[in-house]
């Protein structure tokens, strides 16, 4: 048996949705994705959302309608991935890094704290694998820097919610990403949502070129309306095309949520009892189950990788510690040691299928992989290392 790391749950019934924005006046951002904007507004509870071609390009929009400039640092953790801190170098920003907890590796409000300084402009909490950070701590942490901006990181997190609260409650914006394995998909792309109305309106300028107008408003009465640009802006919109498979998964995404959690409990209680270690689930959270990560010996991860693909099961690293790879690595001259619980997370991660298309048997055959084939590996390497 075969089971790949991930299987969408698009149709031919969704070309329905797509031919009828061929039959519509506009492909690019248009009546269907302001109709999904009011969605993802009645879903999350703000007062706006904005629609953009990739979560990484929504994020460099919401840094330029910040006005973050080069020069300043935006502080995000160090296991992530590398478009959480790309999006402030392209800028000209300073990508400042920080550890994550050992049990959640999720951001910790204290060691932002400690990495602030007077050219700190802005946060990228990542809510990862599903699970929110404490956005309402990072606040209370930050409460004498209010030139200090928070920007969720919610690529994993659609379904999420701490204390009650989702994603964009309290920071300036929340950003998601609909790339092909996430939870809502349209093969790229993504969204912004706030509550700061002066910021929604930078937002609609710096996706499109600053244009003051996009297509649909520059012709909307019926004759062309001219535009003017009043700040640095680029191409992120999303196309109806796209768009347009959006709203049906919108509308059930919290029906499909028990499907994740109890594929996620499934594989939690096979390996309960094997040395690896898993991510702690936060009390009083509800976890939007986007990925199931594993951490196995780093010495073994990559041989752990290549078995599992022997025995037909996909599986991915999600992800290295940033801090590690060639480029920040070289720029700023990190060496290891810097990032522990995210460097030695990195060095073993993996992470198992997991989509709510996914079978019994399909599972099972995953479960019998790593207790029969990945389990001995990792027992071996332990014992060789405590020798």
């Amino acid at each position: 048996m075969n089971v790949p790391f991930y299987r969408h749950d698009l149709t031919a019934n969704d070309a329905t949705a797509v031919a009828q924005v061929l039959q519509s006046p506009f492909l690019t951002s248009g009546n269907v994705g302001r109709a999904v904007e009011d969605r993802l507004c009645e879903y999350f509870g703000t007062k706006h959302a904005i629609l953009v071609n990739s979560w990484t390009n929504g994020a460099v929009a919401a840094l330029l309608a910040l006005d973050i400039v080069p020069g300043d640092e935006v502080i995000v953790p160090a296991q992530t991935f590398i478009a959480t801190a790309n999006v402030a170098e392209l800028i000209g920003a300073k990508a400042v890094f920080v550890d994550v907890d050992p049990a959640t590796l999720l951001m910790r409000p204290d060691l932002v704290r400690a990495a602030v300084t007077p050219r700190t402009r802005a946060i990228i909490p990542v809510h990862l694998y599903g699970q929110m950070v404490d956005v309402a701590a990072l606040q209370e942490m930050l409460a004498d820097r209010s030139d200090i901006t928070i920007i969720e990181d919610a690529a994993h997190c659609f379904e999420g919610e701490l204390n009650g609260e989702k994603p964009g409650t309290r920071s300036s914006c929340a950003i998601f990403s609909f790339y092909a394995t996430k939870n809502v998909t349209c093969g790229e792309g993504g969204a912004l949502v706030t509550n700061d109305t002066a910021l929604y309106e930078r937002l609609l300028q710096a996706r499109m070129h600053g244009m003051t107008a996009g297509a649909i408003d520059r012709f909307k009465l019926g004759g062309y309306r001219h535009w003017d640009m009043q700040r640095m802006g680029m191409k992120a919109n999303l196309p109806d095309l796209l768009a347009c498979l959006l709203p049906s998964q919108i509308d059930t995404i919290d029906a499909r949520l028990p499907q994740r959690d109890d594929l996620f409990n499934v594989y939690e209680r096979a390996f309960a009892d094997i040395p690896v270690r898993l991510p702690t689930t936060i009390s009083n959270s509800r976890h939007a189950r986007h990925l199931f990560v594993m951490h196995v010996p780093p010495a073994i991860r990559d041989e752990v990788i290549q078995v599992m693909g022997e025995n037909g099961v996909g599986v991915t690293v999600n992800y290295r510690a940033v801090p590690n790879v060639t480029y920040y690595r070289e720029k700023y001259g990190y060496t290891s040691g810097l990032y522990p619980v995210s460097e030695t997370w990195g060095a073993g991660t993996i992470s198992l299928p997991l989509f709510p298309s996914m079978t019994r048997d399909e599972q099972q055959h995953v479960i019998n992989a790593v207790r029969n084939k990945i389990v001995p590996m990792i027992e071996a390497s332990l014992a060789s290392a405590s020798r």
